[in-house]
């Protein structure tokens, strides 16, 4: 799967072009949602580009990475080798269907393009697992590429669908609609749903008192 997603450098870390593409407008609306300090856990991290590069612009934040794929983690590893940011701790194991998770609380709780290449049940553990570590008014961040109102919103998006679903039938792009009742049963109110470049989202969940 590594190897489908970017190239590995000399010193073990993975590298996606697209991640590089995607941090900074993604950061933008991290500013925004986030609390100014606390613990954000960050569920699927991958290569770990994206925690590294909010870590050092959001230094008040303490990050907790995780991966429930040891080479994902290895190589977040290597990111933090490299950098050496004082506010990010270790990747932990972290399957979103394996309950209790790991992190027994955090602030925020952050996940990037998973939803879509995971089976239905991943969104369903994720908000329950959420649900769990966050207070009251907790940020649920999460994004990517969504259909909405049934249908898809760019034809690239429909063809990678597509692709997904004909790599696993439990997979693909899902509708936005379902997830925010899927949310709302679960405990978390909507906030916000921003369109982002490329064809994705962000969308903002606060937990519900």
């Amino acid at each position: 799967m590594l190897k489908a997603i970017g190239q590995q450098l000399d010193d073990g870390r993975w590298f996606t072009g697209s991640v590089e593409r995607n941090a900074d407008p993604i950061l933008a609306e991290l500013r925004r949602v986030l609390p100014e300090a606390g613990l954000v856990l960050e569920i699927a991290s991958g290569t770990g580009q994206h925690v590294i590069r909010f870590a050092n612009a959001l230094p008040r934040l303490t990050w907790q990475p995780s991966d429930a794929d040891a080479a994902f983690r290895r190589s977040v590893e290597a990111w933090i080798a490299k950098e050496a940011p004082a506010n990010v701790r270790m990747p932990v194991d972290l399957d979103v269907l394996r309950l209790p998770w790991p992190v027994a609380q955090a602030d925020a709780v952050l996940c990037i393009n998973m939803i879509h290449v995971s089976p239905w049940a991943a969104t369903q553990a994720l908000l329950d697992g959420s649900k769990s570590i966050l207070p009251t008014d907790g940020v649920l961040f999460l994004y990517g590429p969504y259909r909405r109102f049934g249908r898809h919103t760019a034809p690239s998006n429909a063809a990678f669908d597509e692709q997904l679903r004909a790599s696993d039938p439990e997979w693909g792009l899902r509708d936005l609609e379902a997830v925010v009742e899927l949310a709302r049963v679960a405990g978390f109110r909507l906030g916000d749903v921003v369109d982002m470049p490329a064809n994705n989202f962000s969308v903002v969940f606060r937990r519900d008192g």
